[in-house]
């Protein structure tokens, strides 16, 4: 059975390891460590972990982050490399569906920070495991936006969502749909066909979880 979870994984910190600590993401402020020490808090600081999602959190998870970035690098990176077996979203039950997204999304916030970047080719299966999760992300993440919405990954399927309204259709491989409704809107890859104002501002929303 593929591990894309851990494929993704290794190549991530393969490649942080290869560019040093101060290399930059394309989460605006975030450097190869502050992501290190994000990944590090989700998997490892369950107290902290949570305000990853929850708003009134937020502040004690961004403390306990930076706490962590300040650690050794080389640490850091081996904290990443090797997840503990009894955490909720890396052990060996929860992992490929809990961490394909999340570190496909991460590896490539890294990549696409780099002049020169192009898309990876990707396996028919990491696509189709993509979508998977990215057909349910496009459910939450657009639930709210005032148009009558089509997201489709052509070879993979389409699903409906938003609150209706002026139809809008959002087309593009499972890994650039990903990256799009994560909140990577500057660095996807697709294509938005309906009214532009309305493209323009789904372009710009706040978007992911």
């Amino acid at each position: 059975m593929p591990r894309y979870a851990r494929s993704e994984r290794e190549a991530l910190t393969e490649l942080m390891s290869t560019l040093g600590p101060d290399a930059p993401t394309i989460n605006e402020g975030w450097t190869t460590r502050d992501l290190a020490a994000h990944l590090v808090v989700r998997e490892r600081r369950p107290d902290a972990a949570a305000g990853i999602l929850l708003a009134p959190l937020r502040g004690y998870a961004e403390r306990v982050r930076r706490e962590v970035a300040g650690g050794d690098w080389a640490d850091l990176l081996g904290q990443v490399r090797r997840p503990p077996v009894w955490s909720p979203v890396s052990n060996p039950l929860t992992d490929e569906l809990a961490n394909t997204l999340e570190f496909f999304i991460h590896h490539e916030d890294v990549r696409r920070a780099r002049a020169g970047w192009r898309p990876r080719e990707l396996s028919t299966g990491l696509d189709r495991a993509l979508w998977r999760r990215g057909s349910t992300l496009a459910r939450l993440a657009l639930r709210r936006f005032p148009a009558q919405l089509l997201v489709q990954a052509p070879g993979h399927g389409g699903v409906g969502t938003g609150r209706g309204g002026e139809p809008l259709r959002l087309v593009g491989a499972p890994g650039e749909l990903a990256l799009f409704l994560s909140g990577r809107q500057r660095v996807a890859r697709v294509q938005l066909d309906g009214a532009p104002a309305l493209a323009e501002r789904l372009r710009g929303a706040k978007l992911g979880l």
